[in-house]
């Protein structure tokens, strides 16, 4: 079974009508004022939440589920900006705590898109959250008054730390991972849409320009940023050509070889990564390597791509911690059907393949992705690689990637090396989704169809990985990557400061 991307879904949408322009958001000025009652919109996401989403209680009541879309019909019930409904929208949506389960620029209209970026208020920098401290790792500005490691701690006079208490609860991830919602909230140049661009105009408006607070106490003013800007200074493997390989392999001097895979998503791509890979992992005997490390930071997921790392380096079946797959519906209610939209429509009715189970009362068992022990098991194939290895990890592994982890940790295979991840342990909400299509505001939520529940009660916690190393404003200053050193050091059987290493 296939994990989806969520950044990647709206590749996989295309012609389904879902960039038409929307009616409600074409002539809506984004600080003005709007009359529309869009109420109606909050009857469909209700029905449609309480008859299909798979993961709507797992973190809340359904009283709690009931006054929030309560309180957002309310809101869109009354006089308000398109950004003051949107927070509202936004606010519900994160308080479901599901990583999958938000309204996306990727799947919505060109309307939405317009809506949600009308002017410049993008920040002129790239940044990490640091202690609740912006520091700068890619200056935009074409007065470059930001250096790399400029520590920002106020935007307009207010306090950095103060407008990340406010953004985290706006953020989708899943149950109390917030280490995941920080991470959304960074600008990395990793994506068409960042989340932090979209949200940090709702809580605190800007435009053209802002004050710039540093923490020697120096402020400057900078021109802000649009959409258009932001997708020009863009690398290229953002929007890579679909026969691209979109991963490098380093052999170093030393014999350490380093995979970077910065995405699993290929779902349209005709690169064969698996021959690639495969054939990758089955050199590593052959050129005496003498350590590899797998670096999956910023890889949210897509495909198992790491079934076929895992095949090397094991000499005995593994098995995997397949969580069970439930749904909420059998079929689609008749109702919402015209405001669902997706790549495969026998989504809309699962048939026998949903069956209803005392173990789970109000959930079908899904066995549609049930494969045998080809989706259990991990068997040897190829040349079986017995040197060390190391993965990077960080809070951007929430799905695939999330899965490879704590497949690497639970079998010993390999050493995770980094920050902890995205995801839940107590299970996440993905598999296959509709784009729910909300006709009177003309904004649309993702709404995953499958959650997975671990067969044992698990933490609400993300996977720690068995080296933790934390990045420092000083590491960004100097362009130290202090994940990979350790990782170096790790294989090199050194720690990072050339002591000898006790692994």
């Amino acid at each position: 079974m296939l994990t989806l991307n969520r950044r990647r879904l709206l590749q996989l949408s295309g012609g389904l009508g879902l960039t038409a322009a929307a009616p409600a958001l074409a002539g809506t000025a984004w600080a003005a004022p709007t009359t529309e009652d869009w109420s109606s919109d909050v009857a469909i996401l209700r029905q449609t939440w309480e008859t299909m989403h798979p993961g709507l209680y797992r973190y809340s009541t359904p009283e709690e589920i009931s006054a929030r879309l309560d309180g957002l019909a309310h809101a869109w019930r009354a006089p308000g900006s398109f950004r003051d409904r949107f927070l509202a929208l936004t606010r519900v949506t994160a308080s479901i705590r599901c990583g999958h389960t938000y309204p996306s620029p990727y799947n919505g209209s060109d309307a939405m898109v317009a809506a949600l970026y009308p002017d410049r208020s993008l920040v002129p920098f790239r940044f990490r959250w640091i202690d609740g401290r912006m520091v700068v790792t890619e200056d935009l500005a074409e007065g470059q008054s930001l250096p790399r490691g400029t520590v920002v701690t106020a935007i307009d006079g207010v306090s950095t730390r103060d407008l990340l208490d406010r953004l985290i609860p706006l953020a989708r991830a899943d149950g109390h991972n917030d280490a995941k919602r920080i991470n959304l909230m960074e600008v990395r140049g990793e994506d068409r849409f960042e989340t932090f661009d979209i949200h940090l105009p709702l809580i605190l408006p800007l435009r053209d320009e802002a004050a710039f607070t540093f923490a020697d106490g120096r402020i400057i003013r900078a021109p802000l940023q649009s959409l258009e800007d932001r997708r020009r200074s863009l690398p290229a493997s953002t929007d890579p050509a679909k026969d691209a390989n979109p991963w490098t392999l380093e052999k170093r001097a030393d014999g350490i070889q380093v995979l970077k895979m910065p995405g699993w998503a290929l779902y349209e791509s005709t690169f064969a990564w698996e021959a690639w890979l495969g054939q990758i992992m089955d050199d590593l005997t052959g050129d005496g390597a003498r350590g590899l490390v797998i670096d999956l930071r910023g890889n949210e997921g897509g495909l198992d791509c790491g079934n076929v790392i895992l095949s090397r380096l094991v000499d005995r079946d593994l098995p995997l911690s397949r969580n069970q797959r439930w749904t909420r519906y059998r079929s689609a209610p008749e109702a919402v059907r015209p405001y669902l939209h997706t790549w495969d429509r026998s989504f809309l009715d699962w048939g026998d393949q949903a069956q209803p189970s005392a173990e789970r009362p109000g959930y079908y068992r899904l066995t549609r992705y049930d494969d045998g022990d080809d989706s259990t098991l991990i068997r040897p194939a190829g040349r079986r690689y017995a040197g060390p290895v190391v993965v990077l990890c960080d809070a951007s592994n929430s799905s695939a990637t999330f899965g490879f982890a704590q497949a690497v940790q639970e079998s010993g295979v390999a050493t995770l090396i980094g920050q902890p991840t995205g995801g839940n342990r107590r299970g996440i909400n993905g598999g296959a989704f509709f784009f729910l299509k909300l006709p009177a505001s003309g904004l649309e939520v993702d709404l995953p169809l499958i959650a997975s529940f671990p067969s044992t009660p698990q933490p609400d916690a993300a996977i720690v990985p068995d080296v933790l190393v934390q990045t420092t404003a000083e590491d960004i200053a100097r362009d130290h990557d202090p994940q990979m050193a350790a990782a170096i050091a790790r294989l090199s059987g050194s720690t990072d400061d050339g002591t000898p290493s006790k692994a």
